[in-house]
């Protein structure tokens, strides 16, 4: 989300008369886009800004300044503790960048107004090259998780119409991305009048150029029978998703109010893999949850060993300000959620080896991103799970999709070989059969 927040940030610039720099020595405007979801990011962001203060030392006509959450959560602090900052703008108020950095009269200005109409979907993004695009087609968050700051830095929800997304879309295949990734908070809740997200998946999958469909953060009291039909059905939607649990035990999910039941959650997943058989799934993981004793914990690795998701993120759990469970005692010791997080870390990792190691033998269609960083001749890639993928194949570029022969894995990475022809036509004629 932020790559793609960014990315709108520079189109918007770029129109008003601004050019890019690689280098901050000669930047007369120095940006940081944040994120307020963890406290070690503010840490970090607080860091580089400390570093990029003394670009400002000789040349005092430089303007540094933070976007985004962070912006949006610790303003009033953010001015008090760095001085040296210009400007902070929230994530509704990039639009006024222009004006407000021509208009600068050398006090610092502050921007951090929500606005439940702003969706930015007049605004080009600049976007970096590659084989993957970001479109975001809906900003902020409804649901409120107690432990979850973003409806306070990101506002309510509110979708783009679907027009303009099917337009950037097709802006995406005519510059040569082959692979299309829809951002939300709660992605699959998207809805602009008669379209809803089921509707957008299927018109975006008869965009020619695009090859691959996917999208993050699905909620799963959003995950409608529509929107499983169209997964299962559109050929370019990949078949990989991010279904965030964060506890597996019902008692925990209360208190977090996330709207789900761990019975509810499992029949999703059962519905998910008998749509569309051999779904890659990955999840969020809390630990240590205000309140959560031992056997919410236990209750938690029983889930990962149900489902035995591809791959987690996995955190400890720290307040956040604003929301509600800040207001509570955070009553699990600090050495208790790390022996937790290496646990739910370790029985991840176990699985995920499992789940790879099965794929040796197998061929997968990876989509090229690059040279790998190891490895002479070595590209590396996703294949339609969203598996990484590294493999000898000597003139391969960026975009090319390549049948590979899995040979060896790790816990995230598949390592193989460039089908011969053979192979491949074999594989396509017992697909087609």
């Amino acid at each position: 989300m932020n790559v793609a927040d960014t990315e709108t940030i520079f189109g918007h610039l770029g129109r008003n008369g601004f050019e890019r720099t690689a280098d901050p020595a000669a930047a007369d405007v120095l940006l940081l886009n944040t994120c307020a979801i963890r406290e070690n990011a503010e840490d970090r962001i607080i860091g580089r800004l400390g570093q990029l203060s003394s670009l400002k030392a000789g040349r005092p006509n430089v303007q540094l300044g933070i976007a985004g959450c962070m912006a949006q959560h610790v303003r009033d602090r953010l001015m008090d503790r760095l001085p040296f900052v210009d400007f902070v703008v929230g994530p509704d108020a990039y639009r006024r960048l222009p004006e407000l950095l021509g208009g600068a009269t050398g006090d610092p200005f502050v921007d951090v107004r929500l606005d439940r109409a702003e969706t930015y979907a007049d605004i080009a993004p600049e976007r970096a090259a590659g084989v993957r695009g970001w479109v975001t087609i809906m900003r902020g968050c409804d649901k409120f998780c107690t432990f979850c700051i973003v409806p306070y830095v990101r506002g309510r929800e509110r979708s783009l119409p679907a027009a303009a997304i099917l337009d950037q879309v097709r802006a995406l295949a005519d510059a040569g991305h082959r692979e299309v990734v829809f951002l939300g908070q709660t992605v699959n809740a998207y809805r602009d009048g008669d379209n809803d997200f089921a509707t957008l998946l299927r018109e975006t999958n008869r965009i020619d150029g695009i090859e691959r469909i996917r999208f993050t953060s699905p909620h799963p009291s959003d995950m409608t029978p529509a929107a499983i039909a169209a997964m299962a059905e559109c050929d370019k939607v990949c078949p990989q998703l991010h279904l965030p649990l964060q506890s597996g035990s019902d008692r925990v999910l209360q208190r977090m109010e996330r709207g789900y039941t761990v019975e509810a959650y499992l029949s999703l997943v059962d519905r998910l893999r008998a749509a569309r058989p051999g779904i890659a799934l990955s999840t969020d993981i809390i630990v240590g949850f205000p309140g959560e004793d031992e056997a919410d914990f236990e209750a938690t690795l029983e889930v990962m060993r149900a489902v035995r998701f591809d791959s987690s993120f996995m955190f400890q759990y720290s307040p956040r300000s604003m929301t509600k469970a800040a207001k509570w005692e955070d009553d699990v010791a600090d050495a208790e959620k790390g022996r937790r997080l290496q646990a739910v870390i370790a029985l991840q990792e176990a699985m995920a080896a499992e789940i790879n190691r099965a794929l040796v033998g197998t061929m997968h269609e990876v989509l090229v991103e690059g040279p790998a960083r190891k490895g002479e001749n070595a590209v590396f890639g996703k294949t339609p799970h969203f598996k990484t993928a590294v493999f000898p194949a000597e003139g391969a570029r960026a975009g090319d999709l390549l049948h590979v022969v899995v040979e060896d894995t790790t816990a995230h990475t598949l390592l193989g070989r460039v089908a011969t022809p053979e192979e491949a036509r074999a594989s396509a004629a017992s697909r087609r059969s």
